[in-house]
């Protein structure tokens, strides 16, 4: 493979740019996460089932998941900075479809599009690792990773305090605004760069799909990532529904405040990270799916108690940050030169279980209150801890 790299400027990563393309990474990931503590709130405007809101969320996901595949490795073909400020304004222009929407359709057409387009969080984070100098490269990924994990976590507790200072769609124009500002700091600070792999985007699709016939591990550790992010879903589209009824009666504010209690269960999970570097990966990923079948047990008690949900959440979003970050080392260990590619299909299957997990959970939830959510949850998890046992040690199975 060819690389031919073409730097029109090389002002270096100051901390005013990496703190920028660190709060954008944040803003555009939580864009697929803010109508989760409004689902109820939607549903009785546009007088919907909650099986039919939950579409919202699944929409959001799948959204994700195309651009991921689709999308993502265009940043092997064009111009950098053009196309982030491109994927970044789109994606404001969906979140616009979204605030003005009347229907179901319309909400879920803005939803779609913001979801394809914020994708442009993984084209900013190897962006970051490219401008960055190579003795501080972690560091810079790492910061700019940040942004992104705070974003999915702290998304619900914002939107549901906008949504109790105005309505639902308050969530949406704030979040546009920024979005459009974001894009105008970014054209002016972000350098021009264009890196190519020389190969047609055709053939740079197809080589994912090799990746994934090549490697038995990466299919694996896929599978895991689909599984866990499907639990993350099926969890947070039902909770707004669970707390929103008898006997909580929860505002869409106080519902938004249980996404901190998720922030500090998965900011805890960093040092999953290093114990994959000293070769502890199997042993994390064990652990860590273990723990989502001990959350799941503790959130039955949440209709009763919240401080089993409170406990159960911690635990939940700790265990699923453990195994995502298990995976990701493990995987990124597979092929040096292909780390794009092998991320953009992991992150593809990622997304597509949180779609799957959204859908299937409001429709359990519509039908067997939380109950069913519990143990679609639980059953989950059991098909997890199977797959994380019956997975090729990164040793023994680099190959299929």
């Amino acid at each position: 493979m060819n690389t031919d790299r073409q730097h029109d400027t090389a002002p270096g990563l100051n901390p005013m740019l990496l703190m920028l393309m660190t709060v954008t990474t944040g803003l555009a990931v939580a864009s697929n996460y803010y109508a989760q503590p409004l689902l109820h709130t939607i549903a009785d405007e546009l007088s919907l089932s909650y099986s039919r809101a939950g579409i919202i969320v699944t929409a959001a996901q799948a959204g994700y998941a195309a651009g991921l595949l689709l999308l993502v490795p265009l940043g092997d073909m064009f111009e950098r900075r053009r196309l982030i400020v491109t994927m970044i304004t789109l994606s404001a222009g969906g979140l616009l479809i979204s605030a003005n929407a009347s229907t179901l359709t319309m909400l879920l057409v803005g939803t779609a599009i913001t979801g394809a387009f914020t994708v442009v969080a993984q084209v900013l984070v190897p962006f970051a690792a490219t401008l960055a100098a190579p003795a501080v490269r972690g560091k810079v990924v790492g910061t700019v990773m940040s942004g992104l994990l705070l974003g999915i976590l702290l998304a619900r507790t914002v939107a549901g305090a906008l949504s109790t200072l105005g309505d639902w769609r308050t969530v949406y124009w704030v979040a546009s605004a920024l979005m459009f500002v974001n894009a105008l700091a970014l054209w002016r600070l972000l350098p021009s760069h264009r890196q190519s792999a020389g190969l047609s985007y055709g053939r740079l699709l197809l080589s994912i799909g090799q990746l994934f016939a090549r490697y038995r591990l990466y299919r694996a550790r896929s599978a895991l990532g689909f599984l866990t992010f499907a639990m993350f879903s099926v969890f947070w589209t039902s909770a707004a529904f669970l707390l929103s009824a008898e006997p909580w009666h929860f505002s869409d504010a106080t519902i938004g405040l249980f996404g901190l209690a998720g922030a500090v269960g998965a900011l805890s999970a960093r040092k999953a990270g290093s114990l994959a570097d000293r070769g502890y990966a199997r042993w994390t990923t064990l652990g860590g799916v273990l723990m989502l079948a001990l959350s799941w047990v503790v959130m039955g008690f949440s209709e009763v108690s919240l401080i089993a949900l409170i406990i159960g959440i911690v635990i939940l979003d700790l265990a699923i940050q453990a195994v995502h970050i298990s995976n990701m080392n493990v995987i990124y260990a597979l092929d040096e030169s292909a780390r794009n590619r092998l991320n953009s299909g992991y992150m593809f299957v990622y997304f597509l279980g949180g779609a799957g997990g959204s859908l299937a959970s409001a429709w359990v939830y519509q039908h067997y209150q939380w109950n069913g959510v519990v143990g679609l949850g639980l059953g989950l998890a059991a098909v997890a801890c199977l797959v994380a046992w019956l997975a090729p040690t990164e040793a023994s199975a680099t190959t299929s």
